[in-house]
């Protein structure tokens, strides 16, 4: 099955090789506080060690999801991005950047201002009506996650009359929609640890080789997330082991992109993972 993403004009085949996407937390609030990066240097360092430790992408958010956090309008965000793209397009102009946002807005400023390549929306355009029409505008792949509510009410909202079916077919209506307004990359998220309790996660990444039926790259979020930390009960520091067991059975499932915070174990999974097949 061919998997590929057009990046700035490259095309990049993800059938056969996984790439990871190293997070950069511009925030003062993500949940795992270790990630957050707010000044001039930490940011360019975090940058750096993503780069260097093998990510294809550069994930930078603006605006935490983690429930306890604050909502922050678009300008809020969009006012983070000026203080960081700058220091980031400076020091690495050939990297490959997306942005986090579920802003049309913001994603508009991200991409025309500064270059990122890829808008990756945790609400699946709901949230914004207007983020659809504006990636169709920007001509950029979309990563196309699934949740409901808000970050602050997502928890509120994990029941389903059958999960699984609920979510393929919340896809499948908006990969339609994305499809008809001439989206022509898109890659899906099953959005682990957002509307889902820790054993609905488990239950989803268990039937994670059924994404395959959508033809389109899929990405596997879960580092350091709660369905490892409440599982296990540990904390977020402590989840780095548990989080390359589930990378590792992710790839083994048909991921194509895995969002980490440790980005050089994530490749190792994938090398190691490459020599087994």
């Amino acid at each position: 099955m061919n998997k590929t993403i057009n990046i700035k004009g490259e095309l990049w085949d993800l059938s056969e090789n996984p790439v990871v996407m190293g997070i950069l937390n511009i925030t003062p609030d993500s949940f795992y506080s270790v990630s957050r990066k707010q000044t001039e240097k930490e940011i360019i360092d975090r940058a750096a060690q993503i780069i260097e430790d093998g990510a294809r992408i550069i994930d930078i958010g603006a605006q935490s999801s983690n429930p306890r956090s604050p909502l922050l309008s678009a300008n809020e965000e969009i006012e983070r991005l000026r203080f960081a793209m700058p220091h980031i397009n400076r020091e690495f102009p050939d990297a490959v950047l997306s942005i986090d946002t579920f802003y049309g807005d913001v994603a508009k400023c991200a991409v025309e201002e500064y270059g990122i390549a890829i808008v990756n929306d945790i609400s699946g355009g709901q949230i914004d009506a207007m983020m659809f029409d504006t990636v169709a505008n920007l001509h950029v792949p979309y990563i196309l996650m699934h949740m409901r509510g808000m970050p602050q009410t997502m928890q509120q909202l994990t029941e389903y009359d059958d999960m699984t079916q609920d979510i393929f077919y919340y896809f499948s209506e908006k990969i339609a929609e994305l499809q008809q307004l001439g989206v022509c990359d898109v890659i899906v998220d099953p959005g682990f640890g957002f509307s889902k309790t820790v054993i609905q996660n488990y239950e989803l990444m268990k039937q994670l080789d059924k994404f395959q039926i959508f033809e389109l790259p899929l990405l596997v979020g879960i580092s350091r997330k709660s369905m490892i930390y409440k599982l296990l009960d540990i904390t977020p520091e402590a989840s780095l082991n548990g989080t390359s067991v589930l990378n590792t059975f992710a790839v083994e499932h048909g991921a194509n992109i895995l969002r980490v915070h440790d980005v050089k174990e994530a490749v190792e999974v994938i090398e190691i993972m490459r020599q087994l097949k």
